[in-house]
């Protein structure tokens, strides 16, 4: 489903031309809509720019007379007036993750309630020239401040780097010494689901992680190992995986060939659908004989057979510190390089268990 307020550029012809008058044919004015709707121009502008001090009633009376006369607002005149756009940049890699598709949402619905349009630019190929282009295209769109979800490593540089004087939000990275970063806390979130199957009884867990270039998927394999280092547990072998449910479905047949595995750790909740799938098929019950845990705890994963113990990640935190730490900048009130960690909890359901007695 598309978000409100999600910019998509396209070239419509209106039953009447737009922003003229149906008599004259000259360009509507904003003290048109005023004489129509019975109000001043400053109210007319007020209710064109979204500003919250108008009365309902009477931004209604106004929003009817601009679609009588077909009134469009001159967005660039009123940047060049307002010294803003009111329109946020989006930069990303791909749509098909649930991290960015949900994050995108949430920054589009609190950028709207700001009155700020997004435009978004994806992003075929995670290289810096890419990078830079999605920016110049940008800078052609006008836009206030650039939000930046940049979930996998480059393919052609150690670092993302940006042009200079940009207003800029990074979503998951590790730029957070360069640039304002807004990330889960992935870590952490690895670390409890870890530990609560550890705490089951389970002498060890076993991981299901993500692609390799990914910050996330790297995150929480670091964590899951740490963690069972830190308790003096063996460390199996990684079965990597790329989001998907048939890559959790390849390593869970793997996993099921294991006579020692009694609790797993996927690294989100579609791969560990995939797992689920694959003990099944191979007479291995959850949690009976394998505990699982998931990651991100999608709106799915309590319907799952049985319901998944997950991590919850709190997209719509992290879509609204990205929008007000990019207002921040926009208002001349930076905070400077740093990562803000919105924090993950665990989501505890019927996958998981004690081990089987042996």
């Amino acid at each position: 489903m598309v978000s409100p307020r999600l910019r998509i550029v396209k070239k419509e012809l209106p039953p009447m031309t737009a922003g003229r008058t149906r008599r004259t044919g000259r360009a509507v004015s904003m003290a048109d809509v005023a004489r129509l709707a019975g109000v001043s121009a400053q109210t007319v502008s007020r209710v064109s720019t979204g500003h919250p001090g108008v009365v309902e009633s009477t931004r209604r009376q106004v929003l009817a007379a601009m679609q009588e006369l077909g009134y469009r607002p001159n967005s660039a005149a009123r940047a060049l007036k307002l010294g803003e756009f009111r329109t946020i940049g989006v930069i990303l890699f791909t749509l098909a993750t649930t991290g960015n598709s949900r994050t995108v949402e949430a920054i589009a619905g609190y950028a709207a309630q700001e009155g700020y349009a997004i435009t978004l630019i994806p992003v075929a190929v995670p290289t810096q020239d890419g990078v830079l282009g999605a920016f110049t295209r940008l800078g052609e769109l006008a836009v206030d401040g650039v939000i930046v979800i940049m979930e996998v490593h480059l393919l052609d540089a150690a670092n993302l780097t940006l042009p200079p004087g940009v207003q800029v939000v990074v979503v998951d990275s590790d730029a957070g010494d360069r640039y304002p970063v807004v990330d889960t806390d992935q870590a952490d979130g690895a670390r409890q689901a870890v530990q609560h199957l550890l705490d089951l009884g389970h002498e060890t867990v076993w991981h299901v992680t993500g692609p390799a270039e990914s910050f996330a998927a790297e995150r929480r394999t670091q964590a899951w190992r740490r963690t069972l280092l830190e308790s003096g547990r063996p460390v199996p072998p990684v079965h990597r995986g790329d989001w998907s449910a048939d890559s959790g479905y390849r390593a869970g047949l793997a996993l099921a060939a294991e006579p020692g595995c009694t609790a797993i750790f996927a690294a989100n909740d579609q791969m560990a659908l995939g797992v689920l799938r694959a003990l099944h098929e191979h007479g291995r019950a959850v949690p009976g004989d394998v505990s699982i845990v998931g990651f991100d705890d999608i709106p799915d994963s309590s319907s799952f057979i049985p319901p998944l113990t997950t991590v919850h990640q709190d997209f719509a935190e992290v879509g609204r510190r990205c929008v007000q730490g990019l207002l921040r900048q926009i208002r001349d009130e930076p905070e400077g390089p740093g990562t803000l960690l919105v924090p993950t909890r665990l989501v505890r359901r019927d996958s998981t268990a004690p081990p089987p007695s042996r």
